[in-house]
């Protein structure tokens, strides 16, 4: 069974146990999906709603897009933890030659790329979802502009998360150029999304100050 077929409760008993998977990469690409659902969530309450007929449509768009970045992240979960099996079984490779050895080392490598190439793409997705969000939030019913800071943050610990994971693997990547591509790439996105969630916490706050 996939992890994100299992129930809820399995999944953190699953989590909870002594084994490395899943670990944080899932729990990234889980937030991910929690920060679409609510997002989601946003969007359909505000449609059909009277007052907000002028951002009917950009809501029923949003909807829908958050629907499928919520798939995405759900098959996720299981893709982060398939990349790390892989460079778990490579360095159960025999390594009793020395061209056992070369080859052990070459399967790791490129084990370890997939490794961090599967959280930076969820990371990447995580990014895309901060502006979606940040746009319902901002239009959407304001009866749950804070379910919008929530998805925000839970979409900022997806992102973040996953980019740690990034990080630990580029350690062990000896291919310079590709460490460089990412590591410049992972920077570039914490920055924006430690600046897009300020910003958008900023706007609930005078937004609720507003309400008194």
């Amino acid at each position: 069974m996939n992890l994100q077929d299992l129930t809820l409760k399995q999944f953190l008993e699953k989590t909870a146990n002594n084994e490395p998977v899943p670990g944080g990469g899932s729990i990234s690409a889980l937030h991910g999906a929690i920060a679409a659902a609510l997002t989601e969530m946003l969007a359909n309450i505000t449609i059909g709603k009277k007052n907000y007929l002028a951002v009917e449509e950009t809501m029923q768009r949003n909807a829908t897009k958050a629907a499928a970045l919520r798939t995405e992240f759900l098959n996720d979960i299981d893709r982060d933890s398939e990349a790390y099996n892989i460079v778990f079984q490579v360095f159960k490779l025999p390594k009793d030659t020395d061209e056992q050895k070369m080859l052990r080392s070459e399967k790791i490598q490129e084990a370890t790329k997939v490794a961090a190439l599967v959280p930076m793409e969820v990371a990447e997705r995580a990014f895309e979802l901060l502006d979606l969000i940040g746009e319902t939030t901002r239009n959407g019913n304001k009866n749950a502009i804070t379910d919008g800071c929530v998805a925000m943050m839970t979409c900022r610990t997806a992102v973040l998360g996953a980019l740690l994971n990034v990080r630990i693997n580029l350690a062990s990547i000896k291919d310079e150029s590709f460490v460089k591509v990412l590591s410049e790439k992972c920077d570039h996105i914490e920055k924006e999304t430690l600046r897009k969630e300020q910003a958008l916490m900023e706007f609930v706050s005078e937004e609720m100050r507003n309400k008194k």
